[in-house]
């Protein structure tokens, strides 16, 4: 555990805060308004702690608002409007003895970069072998007169490429293409990379671009990292795979008040439960 808790202004301390300001007009007031409409006040977490609930619910408003009050590391840019650093002031976070090692927010922009990165890497050495190619058969069969030391490389590239085989001289003038995966496997590689031991993270719907199955990975990786090595996680997500996670601490934000409840009473998981259900007797025939 290395955050214990944090607190949101309520809608009078808000109210307060716009009176003073009411002399100017703004287009948004964000991230004012967003928790307060749902009675969030206070956040007390766990080793795991999810923030739970439909779009528009402050899910990922509240998981930004912890991560710029903590100072956590990010990569990608969310919406920071004018009005975040006041909001901030309103807001307080309580830490227990421990510093964690690492600090750091994953968002799924964070993730769908990665994995545009890789193909546009790809992308690169793809073009630039194909110049390699006829770079290869122009200096092989060019005819060439050594006139003067500015020729001197121009001679030695022709030499080269009469010595070599053209996929040897590609391959010793290219690097390799970095290994594309799925776009499952790549996320899951992600956040595999940036999570490293004695560490606080916040995850923002890590479940997207992830498969069941790596979802079902990722839920085995934050157990064993949150029991083993010492990690502390506060997830927003509407996975039931990741809602399952064991002793996760589990914040409802489309009750109004937000309240904890456990993983199995929420209304997108009873859904899916209600779903499977109704056809259970598909399955059963199935397996016969």
């Amino acid at each position: 555990m290395y955050l214990k808790s944090i607190t949101f202004p309520d809608k009078e301390a808000e109210f307060d805060f716009f009176i003073e300001i009411k002399r100017k007009v703004y287009n948004t007031f964000y991230p004012f308004q967003i928790l307060s409409k749902r009675g969030l006040k206070r956040l007390d977490f766990a080793p795991i702690t999810i923030l739970y609930g439909g779009n528009g619910s402050g899910k990922t408003t509240a998981l930004n608002v912890i991560a710029e009050k903590i100072g956590a590391e990010r990569e990608a840019m969310y919406n920071k409007s004018s009005f975040f650093p006041e909001y901030l002031k309103f807001c307080s976070a309580e830490s227990v003895f421990n510093e964690p090692a690492h600090k750091r927010i994953i968002t799924s922009d964070d993730v769908f970069d990665y994995i545009l990165t890789l193909r546009s890497v790809n992308e690169g050495i793809d073009e630039k072998r194909e110049e390699l190619f006829n770079d290869y058969l122009e200096s092989k069969y060019a005819t060439f007169q050594l006139k003067s030391l500015d020729d001197y490389d121009e001679l030695k590239k022709m030499t080269e490429a009469r010595r070599k085989t053209q996929s040897r001289y590609v391959r010793e003038h290219l690097m390799g293409n970095v290994r594309e995966q799925s776009n499952g496997e790549s996320a899951f590689r992600y956040f595999i990379e940036k999570m490293d031991e004695n560490g606080l993270y916040l995850l923002d719907e890590p479940e997207n671009s992830l498969s069941p199955d790596k979802q079902l990975e990722l839920k085995q990786f934050i157990e064993d990292s949150a029991r083993f090595f010492g990690c502390q996680f506060i997830i927003s997500t509407h996975s039931p795979f990741l809602l399952s996670l064991k002793e996760a601490k589990v914040y409802d934000l489309d009750a109004e008040p937000v309240s904890v409840r456990r993983w199995t009473e929420l209304d997108h998981v009873r859904s899916y439960y209600d779903f499977f259900k109704q056809h259970q007797a598909s399955f059963e025939k199935e397996e016969q």
